[in-house]
């Protein structure tokens, strides 16, 4: 086990996750369907944490008794700023998503990256898809995991990066200029722009909260933008079919939800936690249960 983990022994540890709003987050029922199946006393919640209040919040981690906590929109980027301890990774990225209490000092970490990475190598490895160029849309800190995370491919990706704010695509591409290998390259633009650079993409990934309910049934491109021989990928997990990944199934690209990615990035930070494997079976029935039964 991990002598740095947050696990300790038998004893009850809170953990939880932090955005606003959150009611929508699965992340407690598959992290608690988890401990249970472990048998470990601890617990997990959500917490709607206002932006004038975050800094507030953490700050009262340890005298709340917590172990960690992950982290969602909007203050993936603000909480990198409020660590004491950014993993590489993390600064690499520009954002955190998981925190851990070490020796009363907060740890920031980003495991998105990898839980964006395995469903898509998944994709790619069933499908036989290769991935040269890539269009993500929106420009958040949930899009920096993304591109970080196609930047360490090994085969040079160019990825397009569009945004309704295109300033803040601009922002995150100079945020990650230093990391673009050899070969590789970041263009951003306007959102508005998506139909144009879709024809030619070989992955599409949907990083904004467009489709996600209440607002479901909105796409952030339009529906004839895809084709056979593509990848689309829509971080929106509620609900687990949306606009988006309809549109793109009925045109014959290959789809991936938001749910796996959940799910693995989950299992990291469990693993960050307790020093143990996260039975990712068991999370993700428990995970759809909760989507299918609200």
């Amino acid at each position: 086990m991990n002598s740095n983990s947050a696990d300790r022994g038998t004893r009850p540890v809170r953990f939880g996750v932090i955005g606003h709003p959150i009611a929508h987050s699965l992340s407690p029922a598959l992290h608690n369907a988890a401990f249970r199946a472990l048998g470990m006393a601890r617990t997990y919640e959500a917490f709607d944490v206002a932006p004038a209040s975050l800094e507030t919040f953490l700050r009262g981690l340890a005298a709340g008794g917590f172990g960690g906590i992950n982290v969602t929109l909007p203050h993936k980027e603000a909480v990198l700023r409020l660590v004491e301890r950014p993993t590489e990774r993390a600064i690499a990225v520009g954002a955190v998503n998981t925190v851990t209490l070490l020796d009363g000092e907060l740890e920031g970490d980003n495991t998105d990256v990898n839980g964006f990475l395995a469903p898509l190598h998944e994709a790619m490895s069933r499908h036989g898809v290769r991935v040269r160029e890539a269009l993500v849309l929106g420009a958040g800190g949930a899009a920096r995991a993304v591109v970080y995370g196609l930047l360490l491919s090994p085969v040079p990706v160019r990825i397009v990066l569009l945004s309704r704010r295109p300033e803040q695509a601009r922002a995150l591409t100079d945020s990650l200029a230093l990391t673009v290998p050899e070969g590789e390259a970041i263009h951003p633009g306007r959102l508005d722009d998506a139909a144009r650079y879709a024809a030619s993409a070989d992955l599409i990934v949907n990083t904004t909260p467009l489709g996600m309910v209440p607002g479901d049934g909105v796409s952030p491109c339009p529906p004839d933008v895809f084709r056979p021989g593509q990848i689309a990928y829509d971080l929106v997990y509620r609900p687990r079919q949306t606009r988006f990944l309809l549109d793109a199934r009925a045109r014959g690209a290959v789809t991936v939800g938001g749910l796996p990615m959940l799910v693995e990035q989950a299992a990291a930070a469990f693993s960050r936690w307790t020093g143990s494997e996260m039975p990712r079976e068991v999370a993700r029935r428990a995970a759809e249960n909760a989507l299918d039964h609200p």
